[in-house]
């Protein structure tokens, strides 16, 4: 649908609807003139993305959102953090006689704050510019991955409908991003499930200096919308009435269940994708077409068409403008000084820089929300147990939690089908919680995005699972730059509760696309917590753990420990493992090997057929913040040298990290370098024997045993 306003629209538009965008219009003006005059005296650290002439597409789509209704977008993203921001201050109504309230003021300052990398930012400096969020606006956060938010927006979406609100979500993303796989599956997985959120294309022609028609055979891009039955709405963004009304008619649908929707406003930044110099200047853009869409610009259409209609005078319209702008030279004020060094400059005042100590708080939680939980150690409880396969003590656990707390929502590729996925490690689920069992398309990058909104969302807890890690690839973007980054990106404060589950299926068939350990990939991720469970009873507490911490945790599952028969204690699957402990599977004097998952099986036969006195050493939780360094130091402490067992190719070794860090910590007290157990250079095979040769299973921790035994001086 193409939809232009007419007379008639100017004519019975609501007066205060036309003041408040007006308002706001300026006040994002000049705040981004503000912006882009600090980053031409060198203070704004990093990129300055100007919303300078897609104002109207904002503030004309946020200005008749409620607070809890949500937004996020990309990298250029102030003048839409800004409207929600505003509008959430100001309850949709701005006075323009007297524009700037102190809560508006407030809004200015930290938003410039944050640009400028301060403490008093909203996300305490670490955000800037591309990083903008409170959620206390329905402000979800802007992102610098071309196409990112899409699915969280998804997820925020979901949410708020599984919550029995009629809220909705807008997610901003501009004509680049509209040919971006995360964006399209997005869309697709919105529709199935007909989730209130609207993907809002700033279509501004160029992305960066590619004109759209160098980069799609339509132009159009609303017409996205019809490959996935989404309605869609063209409009022109710099026409901010045309865009409001527009908004209005997709609300309609999204909030009465409906689904979502695709709104697509022609606007234009009248300068180049970073800085204030004009496109033109460097060659993309012509000097005639930026005039002549500056003849269109938002402020100016609107105050024509409000004092036409006897709204306001040419002399109120200035006052706003002096209004903003004079709001701006007070919202820098306090934050810069004259620069002693260099006469006639300014520099930020150095105490309203963070402290450098807090670069690495906030990467993840404090983990205080275990501090009364009920913990069991397996290898040492001497209560009654009962036997069961380790496959289904992983579906028992879930079934456990699910019913405790509805919270819980499963989501991954067949999981409500095949008796419970194709493993069986969700059997059961689906008929005890129909609506919290969710099959999903083939698209990793969409679900596991969407989990991530839910995440974020905070009223629900989403447990993805990967059929196997390598396809972790295919949603690295949401896995890592998203999920990962989240909590310390925006400030170190907002829980990511989400669970993401998946298997090594090393010696199965299944190839060089199916078989990997993602651990050392996770490893060396920001944000991440990771457990490796090698028996069925460690399996239940490490999952209880795992949802009940306010971080996102892999936990890595193995398929040869599936079938496997184990003791668990009976009737009890509420019992967390002791945050952070490792588990001594064998005490010894000689060696300390150091192993997970279905490594340690043949950790420990290796040890009785070498006869060696090791002490074996089962990690279970494996990222840097969680690894128990004490047991693993009073072991090195005894035994003087260490063995690291994996199963899994080199290149993406968990065991070549870890040595690192083992030798920093504890050179001292090693008599011998450290050696490792790996599978080899290749991913495995299908082919049986090459597969086999790929991997490492008892007889390779045999070798890396005599390895250490001959630097003891053994034979």
């Amino acid at each position: 649908m193409e939809l232009t306003t007419t007379a008639a629209d100017w004519k019975s538009a609501d007066p205060a609807l036309l003041a408040t965008m007006l308002g706001e219009l300026h006040l994002i003006r000049a705040f981004e003139e503000t912006v882009l005059e600090l980053a031409g005296e060198q203070l704004v650290h990093g990129p300055a993305h100007s919303s300078i002439g897609q104002e109207g597409g904002a503030v004309g789509s946020i200005v008749g959102l409620r607070s809890s209704d949500a937004v996020n977008g990309s990298h250029r993203g102030h003048h839409q953090f800004l409207a929600k921001a505003i509008t959430h201050v100001a309850d949709g109504n701005l006075d323009l006689g007297s524009l700037v309230t102190a809560p508006i003021q407030t809004v200015l300052q930290r938003t410039l704050a944050e640009i400028l990398g301060l403490s008093q930012g909203y996300c305490a400096g670490r955000g800037g510019s591309m990083h903008l969020q409170w959620f206390e606006a329905g402000a979800l956060g802007t992102n610098a991955i071309v196409g990112g938010g899409a699915p969280m927006a998804a997820g925020n979406a979901w949410a708020q409908m599984h919550s029995d609100t009629t809220d909705l979500t807008i997610n901003y993303f501009g004509d680049g991003a509209s040919q971006i796989g995360s964006v399209l599956e997005s869309m697709n997985l919105a529709a199935a499930w007909k989730l209130p959120v609207c993907f809002f294309i700033e279509n501004n022609v160029y992305a960066v200096a590619t004109n759209i028609s160098e980069s799609v055979a339509d132009t159009r891009l609303s017409v996205r919308g019809q490959g996935f039955s989404i309605p869609s709405w063209r409009v022109d963004g710099m026409d901010p009435l045309a865009v409001h009304l527009a908004t209005q008619q997709a609300a309609e649908v999204m909030r009465s269940g409906g689904g979502p929707a695709i709104i697509e406003a022609e606007v234009y930044r009248f300068f180049h994708q970073n800085g204030s110099v004009p496109g033109s200047a460097f060659g993309y853009r012509s000097k005639q077409e930026e005039a002549e869409w500056r003849e269109r610009d938002p402020l100016l259409l609107l105050a024509r068409q409000m004092i036409a209609r006897g709204l306001i005078d040419q002399a109120g319209v200035d006052s706003v403008r002096e209004q903003s702008q004079k709001a701006m030279t007070a919202a820098v004020a306090p934050l810069l000084e004259a620069d002693p060094e260099s006469i006639g400059k300014r520099r930020i005042r150095p105490e309203l820089w963070p402290d450098v100590d807090f670069v690495n708080v906030g990467v993840r939680g404090d983990t205080s929300e275990l501090s009364d939980a009920r913990t069991l150690e397996p290898i040492t409880a001497t209560g009654e147990t009962e036997t069961v396969k380790f496959v289904e003590a992983i579906a028992s656990v879930m079934g456990r939690r699910m019913a405790e707390d509805d919270r819980i929502v499963v989501m991954g590729e067949d999981v409500h089908r095949l008796k419970g996925g194709t493993n069986g490690a969700t059997k059961g689920l689906v008929a005890k919680f129909p609506d919290r069992i969710l099959g999903t398309p083939i698209s990793e990058n969409a679900f596991t995005g969407l989990a991530a909104g839910m995440a974020l969302d905070g009223r629900f807890r989403p447990v993805v699972e990967f059929m196997y890690p390598d396809f972790l690839w295919v949603a690295a973007d949401q896995v890592f730059n998203q999920i990962g980054k989240a909590r310390h990106m925006f400030g170190g404060v907002n829980p990511v509760p989400l669970v993401l589950r998946t298997k090594v299926a090393m010696g199965s068939g299944y190839g060089s696309q199916h078989l990997m350990d993602p651990a050392g990939i996770f490893a060396t991720s920001p944000g991440w917590r990771i457990v490796a469970p090698s028996s069925a009873s460690d399996y239940i507490g490490l999952m209880n753990t795992a949802l009940a911490l306010q971080d996102p945790v892999l936990v890595i599952e193995h398929v040869d420990l599936y079938g496997q028969t184990e003791e668990i204690p009976v009737g009890d699957l509420d019992y967390q493992l002791p945050f952070g402990k490792a588990g001594i599977k064998r005490e010894g004097s000689d060696v300390t090997v150091i192993s997970y998952l279905s490594m340690v099986r043949h950790s420990l036969e290796a040890v009785e057929q070498t006869g060696i006195d090791a002490e074996v050493i089962d990690l279970r939780w494996l990222d840097r913040a969680s690894i128990d360094w004490e047991t693993l130091g009073d072991s090195i402490k005894k035994t003087n040298s260490v063995l690291i067992v994996e199963q899994g190719a080199q290149g993406t070794s968990y065991g070549g990290w870890l040595a690192d860090e083992l030798q920093r910590r504890f050179f001292d007290w090693l008599d011998q370098p450290i050696e490792r157990v790996t599978g080899g250079e290749a991913s495995p095979s299908i082919s049986r024997v090459l597969e086999r040769a790929a991997i490492a299973r008892t007889e390779e921790v045999v070798a890396g045993l005599e390895r250490v035994r001959r630097g003891m001086g053994g034979n």
